[in-house]
């Protein structure tokens, strides 16, 4: 009995699922490994596409330009960031001031694991200014606000149980926290330590109970 062999297929290969319905969320995760440890303006898109595996024109059937780009990073960065905030900050079953510190400690294990090469999107951006337009600007001041709503309602639910005294004005509190926290966080690549985030945590803390 005579076999019917399926006829061979000739040029590329079927296209993976990845490469259909994940090439964008696969930019995007690329783009925050490589951004979180180099700057935006010194990565070239080339070097992203490579480390990703997608050519230019897949690239830009999801994106416009690398500044459109660049804010998908910052929305996705933003929505991962705002979520583990609220995993610590929001925390009911334990006391205010130490979901503040299990948040602190869940960043310095987390720059640990990467050996402090690996900083916060948005501190990185920040330092680039110079070279973001308004829109990228405005942006990342709205990462700022959230983040800084985060830390006040903790700071609010710290005043309503009497750990921090009711003159402590928890909206400049809040934003003070991430002033100084991005700070640390660049220190601690710098030296490659912990230590930085550790003194800023400590200082803080006195800082609300003072």
């Amino acid at each position: 009995m005579n076999t019917v062999q399926a006829p061979v297929r000739r040029g590329r290969p079927p296209k993976t699922p990845r490469e259909n319905a994940d090439t964008k969320a696969h930019l995007i995760r690329v783009g925050l490994e490589t951004l979180t440890e180099f700057g935006f303006s010194a990565t070239g898109l080339d070097t992203i596409l490579k480390k990703a595996g997608v050519p230019k024109g897949s690239f830009y059937h999801y994106f416009k330009s690398k500044e459109v780009y660049g804010i998908a990073l910052v929305d996705a960065y933003d929505d991962y960031f705002i979520a583990k905030l609220s995993k610590y900050l929001s925390d009911e079953s334990t006391p205010p001031l130490e979901r503040l510190i299990n948040f602190t400690q869940s960043a310095i294990s987390g720059m640990q694991k990467y050996d402090f090469k690996r900083g916060c999107l948005v501190g990185n951006l920040n330092q680039e200014l110079n070279h973001l337009s308004d829109e990228f600007k405005v942006r990342l001041l709205q990462s700022y606000q959230a983040w800084q709503t985060q830390v006040e309602h903790c700071l609010n639910d710290a005043k309503q149980s009497g750990t921090i005294a009711n003159s402590v004005n928890t909206q400049l509190m809040s934003e003070y926290f991430w002033i100084g926290w991005e700070g640390a966080v660049m220190r601690a690549k710098l030296t490659q330590s912990s230590k930085p985030l550790t003194l800023y945590t400590e200082m803080y803390l006195r800082a609300l109970l003072t």
